[in-house]
């Protein structure tokens, strides 16, 4: 068995981890283990370079915690201004200590009531929590979710740049 462990314990980051190995590798059977560890940037990163730190540093952290795994993953999600409006996004960062896939979710714009929040300093889940009076939403479709009436929820959107982090693995001899 295939011992994963995702730098979060957030269900929907783990379950688009999990999603994106089963379809990349479904001949391999999956253990997947969360561990709560610090991003080392602040917890709504701004800005392309903040949030990708954030999953580096996530999964530097998750690989110490558990040495032993066979792969390691970190999801950080994250808001841009482009235009004068706030887009979200996430940054994923998977390896197995030999070889390292990055990838970058799609985007999105918030809603200006939810942007207004987040620049104030309060995180996006929270700051939907508010706007929609939803209760944990990152933990269940997400701002995407809400926004696409489900169309496109949180673990679909992050599963997505989850089998692009993956293409190194797929493809070793190119990387």
């Amino acid at each position: 068995m295939t011992s994963i462990v995702i730098a979060s314990l957030n269900p929907v980051k783990g379950q688009a981890v999990l999603r994106g190995f089963r379809l990349v590798f479904p001949e391999n059977d999956f253990k997947l283990l969360s561990v709560d560890v610090p991003s080392g940037v602040r917890e709504q990163p701004v800005g392309e370079d903040e949030t990708r730190l954030g999953a580096i540093n996530r999964v530097t952290e998750a690989r110490r915690s558990v040495p032993q795994a066979d792969y390691w993953a970190a999801i950080e999600g994250g808001v841009v201004e482009v235009d004068g409006r706030l887009s979200a996004f996430a940054w994923i960062v998977i390896t197995n200590g030999k070889r390292t896939g990055w990838s970058r979710s799609a985007s999105f714009f918030l809603p200006e009531k939810v942007a207004e929040l987040v620049r104030q300093g309060v995180e996006l889940g929270e700051a939907d929590d508010r706007v929609f009076g939803r209760q944990n939403s990152k933990q269940m479709n997400g701002a995407v979710g809400i926004l696409t009436a489900d169309a496109v929820d949180r673990e679909e959107l992050y599963t997505h740049a989850v089998l692009l982090a993956l293409i190194p693995f797929l493809n070793p001899s190119l990387y």
